[in-house]
């Protein structure tokens, strides 16, 4: 959600490198390249002294291991580093750290991190190696004592959380009929699914066996997440925060979160029954009804996917002086509808570009919340698979060390063993419920529309 390095990321993306066109077109504040440029330029004691740049889950493996390998995963999907170079280079079952031979030298030098390249990317990952692939000699012995766990323990090459969070999920869904137990639906199957890791903010996380060029939208990522696979990566730069953002600035939050407690509910369920309750009293043919008159843009920290903008911003239409709890709950219900209009665009986006996406799944927090399921399921018009296992991230890195450890040959064999299915959701088939939200989408899409109107109306008054 760091979206400081935003000018920086607008001078590379003016680069118009080849690079940038296997991150949607152009880089986010939240890629590491701008972050990067930004201490450079701002932190020069900082740039100066600097042993290693890593993303968290690499510095998590080389504090376990002292192995400065870097992960496939976070250097192609951050980094810029360009995975398929790799390609005909060797398969994931190989097991091996490999050169990193994907860094374009070009890109850095013209961007103003030449001193990178002349350091011969020390810094930032001499090595790269396949999610799941066993570093060094496993648990260090200050690791194993710190953790109270065996010394050479195995230790796999990681995963950023959300992308762990699709390895947990992607197979999480019900296998055809007279299938064997244990036995994927196949990669087909598997490419038509898009997994919604839906926290604080959202990733929207789609393989291929093709690459995809989608603008607007990050990658395509060779090998990013379920190796030698592609990987079409969209997101929400503020989902589950956006929410809380809505909820806790609302003058009724206060009351009823205490409310709430007494009652040991989380001010979301106490959010969802004042909704039930309000709908049953409207007499209303569909509690989705509720918010005809609030439309939510909900670009509050941006838009990451599709539209790229990090200049976006949140808006609201149908604000009144009402500060009661049922106000906030109407509030409440058109933000997450929003979210959801949000997932529809990229999806229409995505399968517009090349991918047959038709069906969901869902982890991390919010999936936990049943009406953010339901008006995603009713919304985007796909049933909604949710794993059995609630926490699907940590699910995702025991696949990654269940293969480390030589359990299972392979990334995807692991986690066909693993994935199991839950809950699946399914869309509303009442016309009315489909009307209404298209209607509503129209208008979440002309809020957009506007707001750029405005921005350059304001532009152009200031000139």
């Amino acid at each position: 959600m760091d979206h400081r390095a935003e000018e920086q990321a607008e001078r590379i993306n003016a680069s118009k490198s080849p690079v940038l066109q296997f991150a949607g077109g152009s880089l986010s504040p939240e890629h590491q390249a701008p972050k990067l440029l930004w201490v450079k330029e701002n932190l020069e004691e900082s740039w100066a002294i600097a042993f290693r740049w890593m993303d968290l889950s690499d510095w998590l493996t080389f504090r376990a291991t002292g192995d400065d390998t870097r992960s496939l995963c976070t250097t192609v999907c951050k980094w810029t580093y360009l995975g398929h170079a790799h390609l005909e280079q060797m398969s994931s079952k190989d097991s091996v750290a490999m050169k990193a031979s994907g860094w374009d030298d070009l890109f850095w030098q013209e961007i103003g991190l030449g001193d990178l390249v002349e350091s011969g990317y020390s810094t930032i990952g001499r090595n790269v190696a396949f999610p799941g692939h066993p570093l060094g000699l496993g648990l260090s012995h200050l690791a194993a004592q710190e953790l109270g766990l065996k010394e050479g323990t195995p230790v796999a090459t990681s995963l950023i959380d959300a992308h762990a969070g699709g390895i947990g999920t992607l197979e999480s869904i019900p296998r055809s009929p007279g299938a064997v137990s244990g036995a994927s639906d196949g990669t087909d199957a598997l490419c038509q699914r898009m997994v919604l890791v839906c926290g604080t903010s959202t990733c929207h996380m789609v393989v291929s066996h093709e690459r995809h060029f989608i603008p607007g939208v990050w990658g395509p990522f060779w090998s990013a997440m379920v190796p030698e696979l592609w990987l079409t990566e969209g997101g929400q730069s503020a989902t589950g925060a956006l929410l809380d953002h809505i909820v806790e600035t609302h003058p009724a939050a206060p009351a009823l979160a205490n409310r709430a407690a007494h009652q040991k509910l989380s001010i979301y369920d106490a959010l969802n029954g004042i909704l039930e309750d309000l709908a049953a009293e409207k007499n209303l043919p569909f509690q989705s009804a509720l918010t005809k008159d609030i439309h939510v843009l909900p670009d509050f920290n941006g838009n990451r996917s599709p539209l790229a903008d990090p200049k976006s911003r949140g808006v609201v239409s149908g604000l009144s002086l009402d500060a009661s709890p049922e106000d906030l709950a109407l509030l409440y219900l058109a933000t997450v509808q929003s979210i959801a209009y949000g997932t529809k665009h990229l999806v229409e986006h995505c399968n517009a570009h090349g991918l047959k996406i038709d069906t969901l799944l869902a982890c991390g927090g919010l999936s936990k919340n049943k009406l953010y399921i339901q008006e995603h399921a009713n919304i985007v018009g796909f049933p909604v698979g949710l794993p059995r296992e609630n926490e699907a991230v940590l699910l995702g890195a025991a696949v990654l060390g269940a293969v480390a450890a030589k359990k299972y040959s392979s990334v995807r064999d692991a986690m066909v063993a693993l994935n199991a299915p839950g809950l699946v959701v399914e869309p509303s088939q009442d016309e009315r419920v489909k009307k209404y939200h298209n209607a509503k989408y129209e208008i979440f899409r002309s809020l957009y529309e506007q707001q750029v109107s405005y921005r350059k109306t304001m532009a152009e008054a200031l000139t």
